[in-house]
């Protein structure tokens, strides 16, 4: 019996992108469906959130998740741009967001597909393995959402024409991942039970396996 679990996550964090491979090579091994629900980062969702924060918050961020890279073999380098439009010096939130509004209703497009998993995550490498500079320039997301299975200028069209609709799949999302009991991603949701962050995919798999998990 296939196994399903919701992945909340946000383009934006660098440990919902370090999450990626282990999460993939799960679905490969394993009798698993990802539902993969895109939500806005919490810059976003939680107006005023780094100016309450701890100054030590987002430095112990940036240490961390390259030191986690590190030891996990992942290409990594913080995007460029930043997928959010921050001043990281007042750490004031810009109130246009292009790059994050469209890059999240794009997840959602896909995950009303289907297919989230495989697109966030072809997406996410050319944001975060540090290869390109401009993720958001030139045909770099086109190419990536290609070697997943779609067409960026047909999706990138209909998220302008009904983004309304995928607005909705994304509160939803949030609504749910609030509900789960954690409010950090990549949070991954078993049968209710939050597992929240990349280092819980051992305990995710240890519950799993508890419930009846096979090997594909």
């Amino acid at each position: 019996m296939t196994l399903s679990v919701d992945l909340f996550f946000s383009f934006r964090s660098p440990y919902s992108y370090l999450a990626l491979p282990r999460t993939l090579k799960l679905v490969e091994e394993y009798d698993l469906a990802v539902n993969l629900r895109p939500v806005y980062p919490l810059a976003v969702r939680v107006p005023g959130f780094f100016k309450k924060a701890s100054p030590q918050f987002a430095r112990y961020i940036v240490l961390d998740s390259r030191r986690v890279a590190e030891h996990e073999g992942i290409p990594f380098r913080f995007p460029r741009p930043d997928p959010i439009v921050q001043d990281m010096k007042t750490l004031e939130v810009g109130a246009d967001q292009p790059y994050i509004h469209r890059l999240t209703r794009l997840g959602a497009m896909a995950q009303s597909e289907g297919r989230a998993l495989p697109f966030v995550a072809a997406i996410a490498r050319v944001m975060w393995d540090g290869s390109v500079a401009g993720w958001n320039e030139g045909d770099h997301l086109a190419r990536a959402a290609e070697t997943a299975g779609f067409d960026l200028s047909a999706m990138d069209a209909a998220i302008r024409t009904d983004a309304d609709r995928y607005e909705e799949i994304i509160v939803e999302n949030e609504k749910d991942h609030a509900a789960s009991g954690h409010w950090g991603v990549p949070t991954f949701v078993f049968e209710k039970e939050p597992f929240f962050g990349q280092d819980r995919i051992d305990l995710l798999l240890w519950r799993m396996q508890g419930k009846g998990l096979a090997r594909r």
